[in-house]
């Protein structure tokens, strides 16, 4: 899943999570932020775009319903991870993932303290469902495009190890060495 080959392309979905936006009184900014960080530090694009408001069954139903189509490799929601009490999306999607995968926001939280003290307040986190990754960002239209710049790199691999299509092989930089004996 690299940029050198388009049929290995991942498919991508972006849900952002709003009760402004969702209701149409507030133009949608970080989704437009994702998809467009997302194709210029991967050269993916995104096949399903769409806006729930701060409520856990529509954004865990939005992420199952994606997810269990099994045609989605990574989800990138943004909205809903700071502390204020309408703030839900970390919580949608702990019912939704099966195993978590908190090194990919510890990463993300570690590079924005140097940007600004208020990255430890964020509850983002991440996951696997099946064989989709499924990455919570914040709302800010800057802020994703900060915490993409992080997992970008990583994403590609990332993706690959929850696929079908990953070999041991591929994982392990070294052979392990055999005792002839």
């Amino acid at each position: 899943m690299n940029k050198s080959n388009p049929d290995k392309y991942p498919t991508v979905a972006v849900l952002t999570v709003s009760d402004r936006s969702a209701l149409g009184l507030r133009k949608d900014l970080s989704g437009p932020a994702v998809v467009q960080s997302i194709h210029s530090l991967t050269g993916w694009d995104c096949t399903e775009i769409d806006i729930v408001s701060d409520d856990v069954n529509e954004i865990s139903a939005k992420l199952s319903s994606w997810a269990d189509d099994d045609k989605i490799n990574l989800i990138i929601t943004t909205g809903g991870t700071g502390m204020s009490i309408r703030d839900v999306t970390p919580e949608a999607t702990l019912t939704v993932i099966e195993r978590e995968a908190p090194g990919l926001m510890e990463a993300v939280r570690a590079a924005s303290l140097s940007i600004t003290p208020y990255a430890m307040l964020s509850r983002a986190v991440a996951g696997i469902r099946g064989h989709s990754l499924i990455i919570n960002l914040p709302g800010n239209p800057k802020a994703v495009n900060e915490a993409l710049t992080v997992l970008a790199t990583a994403l590609p691999h990332a993706l690959d190890l929850i696929s079908d299509h990953h070999t041991n092989s591929q994982h392990h930089s070294r052979k392990p060495e055999i005792d002839s004996e």
